[in-house]
């Protein structure tokens, strides 16, 4: 699976209709619901079977997705804003839930993601707060380079 070859400084607006995922427990995607394919611009076809990172903007924070990570993979529910890159090279701002999918002993089987429009205000915070972190990240590679 390619991703978009040139990427596209424009937002496609999301209106908060029902945009699911489902993941395994290493972040391929195993579901997608017809306003996931709307927003991202793959077919079912194409993700299945994919990692979600597909969909990951080079403007996210490394540290966001570790945090993710870190979290579900304990259990707990995770909330947050995300940057996702379309098929098309545009992009799309979400407010995300994360919930572990478990079976019937507790064992996590894998993550169920279900998005919502962003608060705005809220979004503008976060997207100086990522900005910061970016910069913060890209010094750390240059200082890991030098030395």
């Amino acid at each position: 699976m390619r991703r978009p070859k040139v990427i596209i400084d424009e937002e496609v607006i999301f209106d908060g209709r029902s945009l699911i995922s489902e993941t395994d427990t290493n972040g391929v995607i195993t579901y997608v619901n017809r306003k996931f394919q709307e927003m991202s611009g793959y077919t079912k076809n194409e993700v299945v079977g994919q990692p979600h990172s597909i969909l990951r903007h080079p403007d996210m924070p490394k540290e966001t997705f570790f945090k993710m990570w870190e979290s579900i993979k304990m259990g707990k529910h995770w909330d947050g804003y995300v940057k996702n890159l379309r098929k098309d090279g545009k992009y799309y701002w979400v407010e995300v839930s994360i919930v572990p999918k478990t079976d019937d002993n507790d064992n996590i089987i894998g993550y169920i993601a279900s998005r919502r429009v962003p608060n705005q205000r809220k979004l503008e915070r976060i997207k100086e707060q990522y900005r910061v972190m970016l910069e913060n990240e890209k010094n750390m590679r240059v200082l890991a380079k030098a030395s």
